[in-house]
């Protein structure tokens, strides 16, 4: 796993919908659970989306706060 992407899922900012503006970090863990039930989208979002799904039914969000800017 590339570190670099719990750097950008604690920091990088939902692009569009309901929580447009969000931290992904931040995301509710239901909206997280709908992604992943309706599938991810395309591309590096997919990817963030789906590892933060991992993170969230883990209860691994504490890895992210420090990581915080």
């Amino acid at each position: 796993m590339d570190p670099e992407i719990l750097v950008e899922l604690a920091n990088m900012q939902m692009p569009y919908g309901k929580y447009q503006g969000v931290r992904l970090c931040d995301l509710p863990e239901p909206y997280v659970v709908w992604y992943h039930s309706k599938g991810f989208p395309p591309g590096r979002l997919g990817v963030l989306l789906a590892t933060l799904y991992e993170i969230k039914v883990n209860g691994l969000e504490y890895l992210l706060q420090p990581l915080k800017k």
